[in-house]
């Protein structure tokens, strides 16, 4: 797995995939990925631990991000 940060409160988290988890079946037992990218509305773009997605509202824009980034 690779690690990514988020774009909101910067802590780094495991993003499943690539050759590195190809034969690495015991990537298939761990939660899963500690984060997605999210495109919102407004035609922003964020990469966001799950943590973080979880206190963005119904329909987030880029100033929901800033809000957790100033936090």
């Amino acid at each position: 797995m690779s690690k990514r940060r988020c774009d909101a409160c910067g802590s780094r988290v495991e993003v499943p995939g690539g050759v590195g988890d190809f034969w690495d079946f015991g990537s298939l037992e761990k939660e899963g990925a500690g984060g997605l990218t999210l495109e919102l509305g407004d035609e922003s773009e964020f990469f966001l631990c799950f943590d973080c997605i979880e206190t963005l509202p119904e329909d987030p824009t880029r100033a929901d991000v800033r809000e957790i980034t100033d936090e």
